[in-house]
């Protein structure tokens, strides 16, 4: 049994408080008995003074130490006893501080999975910067009164089944809507059930890596490609093997020497280089993804986006198999911070996907997809929709006049057929992360192209996003893109 300790005077000097603090009363004198407690100035098993003696001592009310010292018993740091004052427990001693002059020890390192998730590529821009972030929409264009207007409607009138963790493959009004949307703009043909809502196409690309790869699996994927993909690809422990784009002639689908696990594409709109898959490539695409019998994602970037013709269908409208994931994202369409995409799932997956949401937590807030289902069906998504492709045209056509104009002895941007961004091929000896780290310096951001490579040697360009800014913004954001250059150049 331990010895009960000696009693010792209680160090009433070290009890400080400040009346003018922000802090209340009950709080400060908390902290100071932790601090006691914690160094030891009173050892285990003494009993601290009764409140009324404390209180009289402090010039403080009962009350604020009756809340002090039942904070302690709660926490752990006093013990009560009936009829008795409350004692100091014996507590281990924990973690000391080292020495100023020792190093600290070293953490533990993540996970090899850890380390290769922290080792991602990060590029999500800065509040104002819009010139020239690739892939942002013009959020100022977007009709926000319609859409708080739906989003307080559906708050008012939602009931419980909004505000739940109900309906975790999405809302099913949303999921109509999003059929309908798909069968008519896309030929995309699949039910309601098979549709999955997800927080963007990267919670989508991460959650099917985990679902459909083990490590050491091949991933048969673009070459440049979308980094957020690969990215989700090799975390999972997948080996990446390259299929080339370029211009030129388009997809290389000549079959790897090892059988893909999973095909990932991005037909509509290659990013980053912005070119359309022909039927003959999305044939023979399906006809390698059937021999090797494989997945095949079909991510339809930017797919809403065409400025030469109408938009293509989708691979998924031509598959037989039941071995094509279509993935879609609201991000372009609407305004990235939404965080609203969604998958279209084969029949047999899409019966069993809730246990994986339930358990990777990755399904969207309810209250979105019902105002966001309103948006399409009562119109105001095909209307927002044909008003921005016009938009987006003239800010395309005379982004190029700008750059052409300023910049034609360093840039040489690609004949892109689609998408709101553009590749602009950088002279010889230009090297492009410097020339995106010295733009933004200057408030300018630009996406390397060399990033999008990973297998083979890279091209120096920079991925320019043209579709949030008006004129003024983006012949100011070329001359800045300029004078960067010019730096690197020396």
């Amino acid at each position: 049994m331990r010895p009960h300790p000696k009693p010792q005077p209680f160090p009433l000097d070290t009890l400080t408080v400040n009346r003018a603090g922000p802090e209340h009363l009950s709080r400060q004198l908390y902290h100071g008995l932790v601090a006691i407690i914690r160094s030891r100035a009173l050892p285990p098993g003494s009993e601290l003074p009764s409140t009324r003696a404390l209180a009289a001592e402090l010039g403080l009310g009962r009350n604020t130490i009756v809340a002090a010292y039942d904070q302690l018993v709660t926490e752990g740091y006093l013990a009560n006893r009936q009829g008795a004052r409350p004692v100091i427990v014996d507590l281990p001693e924990g973690p000391r501080e080292s020495p100023r002059e020792e190093p600290p020890a070293p953490l533990r390192q993540p996970s090899l999975r850890g380390q290769l998730l922290l080792s991602q590529p990060y590029h999500h821009g800065r509040p104002g910067h819009v010139a020239f972030h690739p892939g942002m929409p013009d959020a100022g264009s977007f009709p926000f009164g319609v859409w708080g207007r739906l989003v307080a409607r559906r708050a008012s009138h939602g009931g419980e089944t909004l505000f739940g963790t109900y309906d975790v493959t999405g809302h099913p009004a949303l999921k109509e809507a999003i059929a309908g949307y798909l069968f008519s703009a896309r030929g995309v043909r699949c039910r309601p059930e098979q549709i999955v809502v997800t927080t963007g196409a990267q919670a989508a690309f991460d959650l099917l890596a985990r679902l459909l790869l083990d490590p050491g699996d091949t991933v048969w994927m673009e070459e440049p490609g979308y980094y957020g993909a690969k990215a989700a690809f090799t975390v999972a422990g997948a080996k990446i093997l390259p299929i080339p784009v370029d211009h030129e002639r388009g997809w290389h689908l000549d079959p790897p020497d090892f059988s893909p696990r999973l095909i990932y594409v991005t037909p509509a709109c290659q990013h980053p280089l912005g070119i359309t898959m022909r039927m003959e490539e999305r044939l023979r695409l399906l006809d390698v993804a059937e021999t090797a019998n494989s997945w095949l994602i079909e991510d339809d970037f930017d797919g809403e986006y065409r400025f030469q013709g109408r938009p293509v269908p989708a691979i998924q409208s031509m598959d037989r198999s039941g071995r094509v994931i279509y993935v879609g994202t609201f991000a372009k369409l609407l305004f990235p911070a939404l965080r609203l995409g969604f998958m279209v799932l084969p029949p047999e997956l899409a019966g069993r996907i809730v246990n994986a949401l339930s358990t990777t937590g990755q399904f969207a807030p309810l209250l979105l997809q019902a105002a966001l289902a309103d948006f399409i069906t009562e119109g105001h998504m095909s209307r927002h929709l044909k008003r921005m492709r016009r938009i987006y045209a003239q800010r395309r056509q005379l982004f190029r006049d700008i750059v052409t104009e300023r910049l034609r002895d360093e840039i040489t941007l690609s004949p892109a057929e689609a998408g709101i961004q553009v590749v602009g091929y950088l002279r010889e000896g230009i090297d492009d992360i410097k020339v995106s780290q010295a733009a933004a310096k200057r408030a300018i951001n630009v996406s390397p192209l060399s990033k999008y490579f990973q297998n083979t040697a890279p091209t120096q360009g920079l991925v320019l996003g043209y579709a949030a800014c008006d004129a003024a913004q983006m012949r100011d954001g070329v001359e800045r893109l300029a004078v960067a250059i010019r730096d690197v150049l020396g």
